[in-house]
């Protein structure tokens, strides 16, 4: 099996709340290497082409406000089946019924709020991840 990379988002609730070196941990704990990391806050330009898929739905500009609000960590991390990896590790993407040991199900909280505050993002394909990281590392 080929070693993969991915982009994976700590957005902006997750460095808020101080929980960085809680998810790189577990990142690194599954045995997953951290090649790149950034820390900054994004463009709404970054941000319009990184969501470009939901473009038009009602969730897209809340989506980009929230994700410009403050810091986000990318990181660029390297590892077999690393796509499919974390996202298993990261959980289901609400917060709430995220299973207990994964990032979500154990860090994240359900605010109530329009837009999904669920602490990472992680590329979806290979496809993905090889776009996603041309957009956020060059």
């Amino acid at each position: 099996m080929a070693t993969e990379e991915t982009l994976v988002l700590v957005k902006p609730d997750g460095v808020a709340r101080s929980l960085t070196g809680q998810i790189l941990a577990r990142i690194e704990a599954k045995g997953y290497e951290l090649v790149d990391i950034r820390k900054f806050t994004p463009s709404r330009e970054l941000l319009v082409e990184h969501y470009a898929e939901h473009d038009g739905k009602p969730f897209f500009e809340p989506l980009v406000e929230f994700m410009m609000s403050g810091d986000v960590v990318a990181v660029r991390a390297r590892g077999n089946r690393v796509i499919e990896g974390f996202r298993s590790l990261a959980g289901a993407t609400e917060p709430t019924t995220a299973a207990p040991g994964t990032i979500r199900g154990d860090l994240g909280r359900d605010w109530g709020l329009k837009v999904q505050q669920n602490l990472v993002h992680g590329s979806d394909s290979t496809e993905s991840a090889e776009r996603e990281l041309g957009l956020w590392f060059g």
